[in-house]
């Protein structure tokens, strides 16, 4: 675990705010997107999983994967030592509304009139089924208790796993959809689930799925007729008011299900403005060949 080269931060030493409810933290300054500290977690005896740490940090399974490498997903050994992936890049878009950044599988959201961003981990749709990107778009309705009605599609291909759906499956806490939903257009919903692993996975169908404590909040805070914007941005980079530079990168979605199911890591193509951004004398190089092929979604200095 090559990431983790210092001592392990008391727990206490909270650098975003952690509630139940979400992570929010104090936005910077127009000219900086780099917010929170990172943290780093000793695992207790007992077996506790990789999910249940990850809901107590408010993380999705895969953050906590990407930022500790050969880390076991289901029993982390205890005593090991996790780095909590909490000091991130802000995604490049207005700072307005909803911004859900698919190849972070991160939820963001700007409440009006403060200065802060909450930020949430999700569950986005399985390869095939995808979750949109680039996107905007707005919160149309809300609706408690939501019922959810499978396509015929859906029926199929649960029909072929013995499975049958009914034309309309009731509200309800057995419901796949939830407790909470917020409709954002014809097709695709902002959430809830009946399921207690899957957050930070690709594992619906095309929606956008959360905690229930998590969707229960943001349908409280969020009004109808809030804008809602669907990017895909593996890479994240910022430079600081000071002159520093940092970079994120996150493991890029796969297109396929001949990509998903590889071992070879998906292929990374840098934007013209990533490329750019890197291409500066002082960049150092080693770093960035560090960065791409490592992809841990921790923000780094790349220049000294």
């Amino acid at each position: 675990m090559s990431m983790l080269r210092t001592t392990a931060l008391l727990l206490t030493l909270v650098f975003p705010s952690l509630s139940a409810l979400a992570t929010e933290y104090k936005l910077p300054s127009p000219q900086s997107r780099l917010v929170g500290e990172n943290q780093y977690y000793t695992v207790p005896e007992g077996k506790q999983t990789l999910e249940d740490i990850a809901a107590k940090f408010q993380l999705g399974l895969t953050n906590l994967l990407e930022a500790n490498p050969g880390v076991d997903p289901f029993l982390p050994r205890p005593g090991s030592v996790l780095l909590i992936p909490k000091q991130l890049i802000l995604p490049d878009a207005p700072r307005e509304g909803i911004v859900v950044n698919i190849a972070e599988m991160r939820l963001y959201y700007y409440p009006k009139g403060k200065k802060t961003v909450e930020v949430l981990p999700i569950g986005i749709g399985e390869v095939g089924k995808d979750t949109p990107e680039n996107w905007i778009t707005s919160v149309q309705r809300k609706k408690a208790n939501p019922t959810w009605t499978p396509t015929a599609n859906t029926r199929k291909e649960y029909a072929a796993r013995g499975e049958t759906l009914p034309a309309v499956w009731p509200a309800g806490p057995d419901n796949p959809m939830g407790l909470y939903a917020l409709y954002i257009g014809n097709l695709y919903a902002i959430h809830g689930t009946n399921a207690s692993f899957g957050i930070g996975l690709r594992v619906s169908h095309g929606c956008v799925r959360l905690r229930n404590d998590d969707i229960k909040h943001l349908f409280e805070s969020v009004p109808v007729g809030t804008r809602v914007q669907f990017v895909n941005q593996p890479i994240k980079a910022t430079e600081e008011p000071d002159g520093k530079r940092y970079l994120a990168v996150h493991q890029p979605l796969s297109r396929s299900m001949a990509e998903f199911e590889s071992n070879e890591p998906v292929s990374l193509s840098l934007p013209k403005d990533i490329a750019k951004f890197i291409a500066k004398a002082d960049t150092d190089s080693m770093v960035i060949k560090r960065l791409l092929d490592e992809r841990t979604g921790v923000p780094t200095l790349i220049n000294q």
